[in-house]
């Protein structure tokens, strides 16, 4: 059985409804219209709108093969999509023009490191891209906020997974962007290095950065959301806000709408 948008309300004391009519244009950060995304006869993402505010925090969740990751891609600026528009505070996403880039940070499966450089090195070769001049303070700053400074000589491919993942999130909010993209964050993480991402997730959660978390942990992304989407065949099929949402009955819920969905 399908279960709608008035059924989830219900379900989880929320009216995911009218949150969608909501009208967030006039004071958005990030925003999409009527975004698609094809490869050829597969429809990845399709028509996704989305209009986040200032300090908002969406964790999208869904099955694989829903297009979370492909529609991730395409609000970092990183993938053309075949049809639908994408904003960050009103500027649109243009490969002509890269300003836009220094409002964004994105952390994402391929974690964007250089093996052969040192910790300290790869923020400093991503701090020179963005023309950042205060590194010597920036960077010590990012790697104890990520728990690496012990790490600083080491070469990236020296380090643990969770310890190249903590070191690409440091080079994602190096340049301290308006909107951080989180795909799978917590993928492969040891309960210490998750625990490190915990507390940088809840310091991003400081009122002016727009965050957008795709991932599988339902505990840990209920628990930073301020607004929740479930993402099915590159469609929401559910959007709320997290008003207290329990993780059993949303756990309930979210096999509902996945399975009912063609």
């Amino acid at each position: 059985m399908t279960v709608g948008m008035s059924a989830a309300a219900d379900i989880l004391g929320v009216d995911g409804a009218d949150h969608l009519d909501r009208d967030r244009s006039g004071g958005a950060v990030l925003q999409a219209r009527g975004l698609c995304r094809e490869y050829g006869t597969v429809i990845a993402v399709d028509g996704i709108d989305l209009s986040m505010a200032e300090g908002e925090f969406l964790t999208i969740f869904g099955p694989n093969g829903a297009g979370k990751s492909t529609l991730l891609g395409m609000l970092a600026g990183a993938m053309r999509p075949t049809a639908g528009s994408v904003s960050v505070r009103g500027q649109a996403l243009s490969s002509s023009d890269t300003d836009w880039r220094h409002r964004i940070g994105m952390l994402s499966h391929k974690g964007f490191l250089y093996g052969r450089l040192t910790v300290e090195e790869n923020l400093r070769f991503y701090g020179k891209l963005f023309g950042l001049t205060d590194l010597d303070e920036r960077i010590p700053a990012r790697l104890e906020q990520v728990g690496l400074t012990r790490r600083i000589r080491f070469e990236a491919r020296q380090l643990s997974h969770g310890m190249r993942q903590r070191l690409s999130l440091a080079r994602a909010l190096l340049h301290d962007p308006d909107v951080v993209l989180l795909d799978e964050p917590y993928t492969g993480l040891d309960p210490s290095a998750a625990s490190v991402l915990r507390n940088v997730l809840d310091e991003l959660k400081d009122g002016r950065r727009t965050v957008v978390m795709v991932t599988h942990n339902l505990r840990e992304g209920l628990e930073m959301a301020t607004r929740v989407a479930v993402q099915v065949a590159g469609r929401f099929a559910w959007e709320g806000d997290n008003t207290g949402l329990g993780r059993q009955d949303f756990e309930r819920h979210y096999h509902d709408v996945v399975e009912g969905l063609p």
